[in-house]
């Protein structure tokens, strides 16, 4: 090991940065370590400054009193009771439009808020099925169609062969005539036996006049005469014994005449035909009503593939989406399974409305009541129809139905109204009043401005607003019947309302439990 190390290499350089080596400095990172984060935390506080808005800012400390809410007797019917927010619903209760076929759902038809008429299309399913089983069904028809038309031939047939039986008359008149052929030769049996005997005696004769010649003639006529004697006693034996055969044969003639003449007569096999066709046209019958009855059904569900609307009416809300599976009347479905949509009448819609529980004792059947709605310009008459049982323990209020007479196009449901329940007609008398509301307030509040009279209040987002208000006789309680302008949840500013203005950010400090108490 000659070499030296050298460990001057493993130094490190210590000199100011770019005095030894000649290189650029190196960027300050003063801007990643302090600028950005404090940018960002700067971002982040305007930010929440921005979100609490103006709760930062400095807000004036005031007292505020509820409006007072009395009732006092009237006697004019016709004048609100009370007020009670509620919605709009159908009445008596939204229609639910099923498909009546299974299937699924090619497209819909409608949007919601359409109207629609009775019997036009809401939605189509995919109906390649049930037009294929229409063919199907229309085939079996075609078929059957055929077997009736080929049976009523058969029967019309056998009713023609029932009542011209001429194919009976042939083997009739053939045996007739057999037997008369034969009661003919059975006639001449007698003729032809004394011929005979007259024949065989001749032979008889003959043959011994030729024997008694001897030698006088030849044999071969002897022979001959030989023969013919017993040619003729033959002849005669022989139709001897025909008579008997052919009595015989008359007698199974006769027989088979009388058959065939009853047989004729009664006609059984062509009866039996007949009744046998005619229950095959019964049958056929029958399988074509079948096959138009399946036809039927099938048009039907095709036609079902189409669902339509029951009503004249709007739809309410879309219930299936186009790809969804309907079951239609199947027995395994569930309650909603089958519905597309929702409609409703909009000329039949009531209000469900939350009562307060010490109202419902002025509400009546038939009872007058003017509903308020902002998408309609005047207010909407109506009556009180039912109370429902539906009471709600955090509102404590009782819902009450409310039905809209002649409710104008603009309205629809599921929209927040106002229900104002009137004093009934003819309902009133002298000695039982019906009670209404009365707002009042301390008459020390009332402000009269170039506009008119107005007071303090604290809205919903903590402001000072300045609300104009009609004022009344004052009482004698010191307080000031106000008949519009403020409603019975308003907050009116007691005192620290000097040197407000509208829309001020108030602290309500708490509320002042002696204004307006006796």
């Amino acid at each position: 090991m000659n070499d030296s190390l050298d460990l001057s290499q493993l130094a490190l350089d210590r000199s100011p940065l770019g005095e030894s080596t000649g290189r650029k400095p190196r960027p300050r990172r003063w801007i990643t370590r302090y600028a950005l984060p404090i940018g960002i935390l700067l971002g982040f506080l305007a930010l929440l400054g921005v979100a609490a808005g103006r709760r930062l800012l400095p807000s004036h400390p005031v007292t505020v009193v509820p409006v007072i809410v009395k009732r006092g007797d009237v006697q004019q019917a016709g004048m609100t009771l009370f007020q009670a927010p509620g919605w709009i619903e159908p009445r008596p209760t939204a229609v639910s439009v099923a498909a009546l076929a299974p299937g699924v759902i090619d497209e819909l038809l409608v949007v919601e808020g359409q109207s629609v008429a009775k019997g036009e299309p809401i939605a189509k399913l995919i109906s390649i099925d049930a037009e294929l089983r229409v063919e199907q069904a229309e085939a079996t028809l075609a078929i059957r169609e055929g077997e009736l038309n080929r049976a009523r031939a058969e029967r019309d047939a056998a009713q023609v062969r029932f009542d011209n039986p001429v194919h009976l008359l042939v083997p009739l008149a053939d045996a007739q005539s057999m037997l008369a052929k034969t009661k003919t030769e059975l006639a001449k049996i007698p003729f032809l036996i004394a011929a005979s005997e007259a024949q065989l005696k001749f032979a008889i004769s003959s043959l011994e006049g030729k024997r008694a010649a001897g030698e006088g003639i030849a044999r071969r006529i002897v022979q001959q005469a030989e023969s013919d004697h017993a040619a003729a006693r033959a002849g005669m034996e022989e139709l001897q014994q025909r008579k008997p055969n052919l009595e015989r044969e008359a007698d199974a003639l006769s027989s088979k005449v009388e058959a065939l003449r009853k047989q004729h007569a009664l006609l059984i096999e062509e009866r039996r035909q007949l009744e046998e066709a005619d229950a095959k046209v019964q049958s056929a019958i029958a399988l074509r009503d079948e096959a138009k009855l399946q036809l039927r059904q099938a048009h039907l569900s095709l036609e079902r593939n189409t669902v339509r609307s029951p009503m004249d009416g709007r739809i309410l809300r879309l219930i299936a989406a186009p790809g969804a599976r309907v079951m239609g009347l199947d027995t395994t479905a569930g309650q909603s399974s089958s519905t597309v949509v929702e409609m409703y009448d909009p000329r039949r819609l009531q209000v469900r409305a939350d009562v307060r529980l010490e109202d419902v004792p002025m509400v009546s059947r038939g009872q007058p009541v003017e509903i308020e709605t902002a998408s309609a310009v005047e207010k909407i008459r109506g009556r009180v129809l039912q109370s429902t049982s539906s009471a709600n323990i955090q509102k404590n209020t009782l819902e009450v139905k409310v039905e809209l007479i002649d409710p104008p196009t603009t309205v629809s449901p599921e929209m927040l109204v106002t229900a104002s329940f009137l004093a009934p007609e003819n309902e009133q008398t002298k000695s039982e009043a019906t009670e209404a509301e009365r707002m009042l307030v301390p008459s020390q509040l009332i402000q009269s401005g170039d506009s008119g009279s107005f007071v303090w209040i604290v809205d919903e987002n903590d402001d000072a607003q300045r609300r104009s208000v009609k004022v009344g006789d004052p009482s004698s309680d010191g307080l000031l019947e106000v008949s519009s302008g403020l409603t019975a949840t308003d907050k009116l500013i007691v005192s620290g309302f000097e040197g407000l203005s509208p829309g001020s950010r108030v602290n309500v400090t708490g509320d002042d439990q002696t204004m307006g108490v006796n």
